[in-house]
C-alpha cells in the first residue's frame, strides 16, 4: 500500500511538472474574462492604496480565514530568526480569529518530544530525511504518508503558505492544483548563494538554481521574500508576483536591559574590559565567518564570541584554535538576549542573508552592526547612523569600521540610534499587512489566473491523461482511502462539470 501512495504521488508530481514547464512557454491566450471583475478591481485599488501607505490596517479588517501552513526546516524545535518570524505570525493571527492548520517536519527530535502545537494551532508532523549537505535540518516530500493531502480534504483551507526553498513545495504546488487552492510560497534561503556554497563543483550551479526557483515560483499565486533587495533580484532573474514580507521585532525580548557583566565574563573568559565583538546565528560556510579571523588578527585587545550551531561547527572550532574566540553553542531565552545586549559590536560577514534578523536583534539590543552589504542587510542597517555596512569578503573595511566603534561616546549614540530604528518595526503590524493585504492579493491573483495551467483551453487531452493514468493506479488498490476518492472525483468530473456549465475549470 505505501509502495503504491509514493508511487502515485511521485506520478502526478512528474506529470504537474511536465504540465507546468509546458506551460511555461505558452502565452496567455483566454478571451474569457476573470470572474468577479469589478470585485477584483475595486479590491486591487484597495490593497495597491494600502500598500503605498506606510501603515499596516488593523489586525481584523478581514473576516477570519483559514490557513495551511506548510513549513520546512521546522521552526518551532530551533532558535532563529526564521523561527521568530512564525510563531511571532501565528500569535497574531490568533489574535485575529484566523484558523491556521501547520504541517512540518523534524526527524532530529525524540516524537516524544515534538511540540504538537503553537499559539492554540495544532501542528502535524510528516515523515522527511536530514539534508545530506546539510545536517542540522530535516526535509520532506510529504512521501510515504501524504498529511498534506488528508489535512487540506478535511481542513478545507481558503489558502496554502508554504515556505521555499526546499521539497515540501513540490507536494504543495500538486497539492494546490488538483484540490484548486490559491498558493503563497514565502522564500527565506537564497538558493544560489547556497548552492554556489555547498556545490560550487558543479558546473553552473547557480543558473541551475535560477532555473529551479523560476519553475517552482511561477506556480505560486503570491511570492513573498524578506527584503526590497531581494525582492528586486528575484524579479530581476524572472519570478513573478513577488512581494516583501514585513519584518518585525519583539523589542522587549531583545533589549539593552539585557547587558549582563557575567555574561561579559563568560564570552570572554575573564577580559571583559577588552573590545568584544559577537556573531549569534547558524554556523554554515554561507555565512563566511572566515573572514572575522583575519578581523580579529588585526585587532589587538579584541575579543570573539560565536553563539549557535550548524554543520560548520567542529571545522570553526578548528579554524579559529589559538585565537581570542569563544563557542557558547545554541543560547536561548534570557541567556541569549544577554549575549546580545553584552557585546560591544555585532559583526555579520554574511552575503547569503535574505533579511538578517540577528542583525535586527542586536540592533533592539543596542548593539551596533558591522555587516556586509549584501541580500537583505541593507534594508535594515542605515549606513553610519545605525551601523556600518562593508563589501562582502573587505576584511580591511571590516577592521576600521571596528575600530572606529572603539571609542564608547560613539558607539553609544550610534546603538540608540540602531535601538530607535527597530522600535518602529511590530509583528503586529507586519502580520496585519501579511493577512489583510498579501494573503488577499494572493487571493486575487488566483482568480485572475484560474484559467492557466490546467484549466486552461486545449488542456483537456493533458488532464484526461493525467486522470487516466491515476486511475489505473487507484484501481490496483483494495480499499483506496478517502483522500484519495477524492482526489479523483475532482479529476474525473471537475473539466465535465465545467464544460457543462459552460465554463472552463480552474487551475
Amino acid at each position: 500500500m505505501i509502495v503504491v501512495k509514493s508511487a502515485l504521488l511521485i506520478v502526478c508530481l512528474v506529470a504537474t511538472a511536465c504540465i507546468g514547464f509546458v506551460s511555461c512557454f505558452q502565452p496567455y491566450t483566454s478571451a474569457i474574462p476573470p470572474p468577479c471583475t469589478s470585485s477584483v478591481s475595486s479590491s486591487s485599488v484597495r490593497l495597491e492604496a494600502a500598500a503605498r501607505s506606510s501603515d499596516a490596517p488593523p489586525l481584523r479588517r478581514n473576516p477570519p480565514r483559514k490557513i495551511c501552513l506548510m513549513v520546512e526546516p521546522t521552526p518551532f524545535t530551533h532558535v532563529s530568526g526564521y523561527a521568530n518570524r512564525f510563531k511571532e505570525m501565528l500569535k497574531f493571527m490568533a489574535k485575529a480569529g484566523d484558523e491556521v492548520d501547520i504541517l512540518t517536519v523534524d526527524t532530529k527530535t525524540p516524537a516524544h518530544e515534538l511540540p504538537t502545537a503553537c499559539s492554540g494551532f495544532s501542528i502535524k508532523h510528516t515523515q522527511g530525511f536530514t539534508f545530506p549537505l546539510y545536517n542540522q535540518i530535516s526535509l520532506t516530500f510529504d512521501l510515504p504518508e501524504m498529511k498534506g493531502a488528508q489535512m487540506l480534504e478535511k481542513f478545507k483551507p481558503d489558502l496554502i503558505h508554504v515556505t521555499s526553498p526546499g521539497f515540501m513545495l513540490f507536494a504543495s504546488i500538486f497539492y494546490a492544483r488538483v484540490l484548486c487552492i490559491p498558493l503563497v510560497m514565502s522564500y527565506h534561503t537564497h538558493l544560489p548563494s547556497y548552492g554556489k556554497n555547498y556545490l560550487s563543483f558543479v558546473p553552473g550551479i547557480e543558473n541551475f538554481c535560477w532555473e529551479l526557483l523560476r519553475w517552482a515560483h511561477a506556480r505560486a499565486d503570491l511570492t513573498l521574500v524578506t527584503s526590497p533587495q531581494m525582492q528586486e533580484e528575484l524579479t530581476r532573474n524572472g519570478i513573478p508576483r513577488v512581494d516583501v514580507w514585513r519584518k518585525g521585532i519583539d523589542t522587549d525580548r531583545f533589549d539593552p536591559k539585557f547587558r549582563s557583566t557575567s555574561m561579559r565574563e563568560k564570552m570572554t573568559r575573564g577580559n571583559a574590559d577588552d573590545f568584544l565583538m559577537v556573531y549569534v546565528g547558524r554556523l554554515g560556510a554561507e555565512k563566511r565567518l572566515k573572514d572575522i579571523k583575519p578581523m580579529l588578527e588585526r585587532m589587538p585587545n579584541a575579543r570573539l564570541c560565536i553563539v549557535g550551531k550548524g554543520p560548520q561547527e567542529e571545522e570553526l572550532h578548528d579554524y579559529f584554535k589559538g585565537t581570542n574566540t569563544v563557542f557558547t553553542g545554541q543560547l536561548d531565552g534570557d541567556e541569549l538576549s544577554s549575549a546580545f545586549a553584552s557585546a560591544d559590536v555585532f559583526v555579520m560577514p554574511s552575503d547569503s542573508e535574505t533579511l538578517g534578523f540577528v542583525v535586527l536583534e542586536s540592533m533592539a539590543s543596542g548593539v551596533p552592526v558591522v555587516g556586509a552589504a549584501a541580500g537583505g542587510i541593507p534594508d535594515i542597517i542605515d549606513d553610519g547612523k545605525t551601523g556600518f555596512l562593508v563589501p562582502p569578503g573587505d576584511i580591511a573595511g571590516f577592521v576600521s569600521r571596528l575600530e572606529s566603534l572603539r571609542n564608547a561616546k560613539f558607539r553609544t549614540q550610534m546603538a540608540k540610534a540602531a535601538r530607535k530604528e527597530t522600535e518602529r518595526w511590530g509583528w503586529e503590524a507586519a502580520t496585519s499587512y501579511l493577512r489583510n493585504v498579501q494573503y488577499e492579493k494572493a487571493l486575487i491573483n488566483f482568480h485572475s489566473r484560474a484559467f492557466g495551467g490546467f484549466g486552461r483551453p486545449r488542456s483537456g487531452t493533458m488532464w484526461r491523461l493525467l486522470g487516466w493514468r491515476m486511475r489505473r493506479v487507484i484501481h490496483k488498490v483494495a480499499k483506496p482511502k478517502a483522500v484519495f476518492s477524492s482526489i479523483w472525483r475532482k479529476l474525473s468530473f471537475g473539466r465535465q462539470e465545467n464544460s457543462n456549465s459552460g465554463k472552463p475549470a480552474a487551475a
